[in-house]
């Protein structure tokens, strides 16, 4: 676990309204941590199937897939000294 310090400059409406509904409890503040985090990375997954629809030309095939899954697994091996 690690312990975080941290001077948050809220105007005080905010800071007062997040204080009553508990928001600033250690266990909230991670949960909404967690929350942004799982949003951004859908938020990003929605961005790369966007740039996958993006893509002109026939779908690739699963043999044409699996090629290019084995060159990025061999580059990978090279790269590690494998």
């Amino acid at each position: 676990m690690t312990t975080l310090e941290v001077k948050l400059d809220l105007p005080e409406s905010l800071a007062k309204e997040a204080r009553q509904a508990g928001l600033l409890a250690p266990k909230e503040i991670e949960k909404l941590l967690r929350e942004e985090i799982r949003r951004r990375a859908v938020g990003e997954l929605f961005q790369a199937m966007d740039r996958m629809a993006a893509v002109e030309g026939p779908p690739m095939t699963e043999d044409e897939i699996q090629a290019e899954i084995d060159a990025v697994r061999a580059a990978r091996r090279v790269a590690r000294g494998r």
